[in-house]
């Protein structure tokens, strides 16, 4: 059981990272979802309190491998430990792990100087957190609602992901072109900006927003065309940032991809 704990532990911490040539984008237009085995929640109330810690993080760990199939809330068993996860200082960890492990790949590269080196970004649980909104909606327990949420995203009070706002302030510096590349409507375009600013970034080359021709896509399908898009147009996608794997995954890929943790949500 030792060895057990140390294991997961050690998957808990793992930046989740990957090149692009893991992934054939023609084999894989879509996300990977391999469907495992789900919790057998009824068996729960068989559990101790140690086990069912154990069980709920290898269901986070099998969320962040993408190993579940398409799921639309945490299960209820493991709220509370998704909820201490979030806010005890682990979410904190771990999303400081991925960027010190993107920057050390973004110091690495020699750019070309000509300004087609880009790194792409989502927003959402990428540069701003909506903890603020789900802390007061079960941090994943309830079903999403849209219309909720658009009225928390018109709020313009998503705080920065710090560790992000590192990484990016970092990325600019380096000469990367940064390119925004997010799930939310255009019609949200000029509060998104307000955020953006006021949660302190800058500079971007390009913030991409979805049209009224993109709504009905899934998020894979969406951010693919958006990709290969800007690779028509000559640019080089060295580095890519995202929450979900709907951000990375698809066609026109990163050289390299970081996935930030989130037990909270899934977007296929």
């Amino acid at each position: 059981m030792i060895f057990l704990k140390k294991v997961i532990l050690l998957l808990s911490v793992l930046p989740f990272a990957f090149p692009q040539e893991s992934f054939d984008s023609d084999i894989y237009p879509t996300p990977l979802i391999l469907e495992y085995p789900k919790i057998n929640v009824a068996r729960f109330k068989d559990f101790s309190k140690e086990e069912v810690q154990l069980q709920c993080t290898s269901w986070r760990v099998a969320v962040e491998a993408n190993n579940l199939s398409p799921w639309e809330r945490i299960p209820e068993e493991c709220i509370d430990y998704v909820k201490d996860y979030m806010t005890g200082g682990g979410y904190e960890i771990d999303l400081e792990r991925v960027s010190i492990e993107a920057g050390l790949y973004a110091t690495s590269l020699n750019l070309s100087g000509d300004g087609k080196d880009v790194w792409i970004f989502d927003i959402d649980e990428t540069l701003l957190s909506n903890l603020p909104y789900y802390a007061e909606h079960g941090h994943g327990s309830e079903t999403f609602d849209s219309t909720k949420f658009d009225e928390w995203v018109e709020t313009g009070m998503a705080p920065s992901i710090e560790s992000s706002l590192e990484l990016y302030e970092e990325v600019l510096s380096l000469g990367f072109r940064v390119i925004l590349l997010t799930g939310r409507s255009e019609r949200h375009r000029s509060v998104t900006v307000q955020n953006l600013l006021s949660a302190g970034f800058r500079e971007w080359d390009k913030l991409i927003l979805r049209s009224s021709e993109d709504h009905g896509k899934t998020a894979t399908k969406y951010k693919s065309e958006k990709r290969n898009e800007l690779v028509e147009e000559g640019y080089r996608i060295l580095g890519n940032s995202g929450d979900q794997w709907s951000d990375l995954l698809g066609s026109s890929m990163s050289q390299r991809s970081f996935k930030l943790s989130n037990p909270m949500y899934y977007i296929a």
